[in-house]
């Protein structure tokens, strides 16, 4: 990954800071949209005018090539809440931990092959899927990445039990096969190439970099600080988790 690295000493400056807000900024917008919807059904038909829509795109409806990251990624409850809550918490980690570049390629590289994957459906089953995308594996990629960089770090799971984040990022890889195996037969290969589209930047990064090569020297040892952080944290000590030594 030396050229992601090169490429940052590039044009790394132009790199947007605090992504993860910006995210959770689209899920609020989109979630805003769905309550105006509820109370008045004539905004229902908004939503039909931000799907990933590869036939309607190229009718010249371009817009729907990003209006898409307004769909939320499930609907509003308290645990969405909590959820909303949590991956703001880990993508901040992961943006401090590989730092804004890295954090930047990640996130879009999944947004672009999520439309890659979209036209692919489209070209090759003459079927347009465009209701079947939406932030839910944005949100799912941000997971497995901190999993992948902090697999021993544990999680409240139930607010109660203490697991490690790996066993859960397990969890969701198996329920992800679940959901493909349990669909009808006509939906399997769609379903497939979105996930994995949609899992590229996660997936690429597991395989390439296992988690630690792709980052540069700086961001390995932030990494290690937080270990360390976390370690005193649970022990009663307190200490930055971005201080060096």
């Amino acid at each position: 990954m030396d050229f992601l690295h090169k490429l940052e000493r590039k044009i790394g400056k132009y790199a947007i800071h605090h992504l993860t807000i910006y995210i959770i900024m689209t899920y609020v917008a989109g979630y805003i949209l769905y309550f105006m919807a509820l109370m008045n059904p004539e905004y229902g038909t908004v939503f039909n005018y931000l799907t990933l829509s590869p036939s309607l795109i190229l009718k010249g409806q371009v817009w729907r090539l990003v209006s898409w990251w307004l769909i939320p990624p499930s609907s509003l409850n308290i645990w969405t809440i909590i959820m909303l809550i949590c991956y703001y918490q880990l993508g901040t980690l992961l943006e401090r931990t590989w730092g804004d570049f890295l954090y930047d390629v990640y996130i879009f590289f999944g947004l672009i092959m999520t439309v890659i994957g979209a036209f692919v459906l489209y070209a090759f089953t003459g079927v347009d899927y465009g209701m079947m995308f939406s932030t839910y594996y944005v949100s799912l990629s941000i997971f497995l990445g901190f999993a992948l960089t902090f697999p021993d770090q544990k999680m409240l799971f139930m607010f109660i039990i203490p697991i490690r984040i790996k066993y859960l990022a397990i969890v969701d890889i198996i329920y992800l096969i679940y959901d493909v195996i349990s669909s009808p037969a006509s939906m399997r290969l769609p379903r497939i190439i979105m996930i994995v589209c949609s899992l590229a930047g996660t997936i690429i990064f597991f395989f390439l970099t296992h988690g630690t090569q792709g980052m540069s020297r700086s961001q390995r040892q932030t990494r290690r600080n937080f270990r360390r952080y976390m370690n005193g944290y649970n022990t009663g000590r307190n200490s930055s988790p971005y201080n060096s030594g």
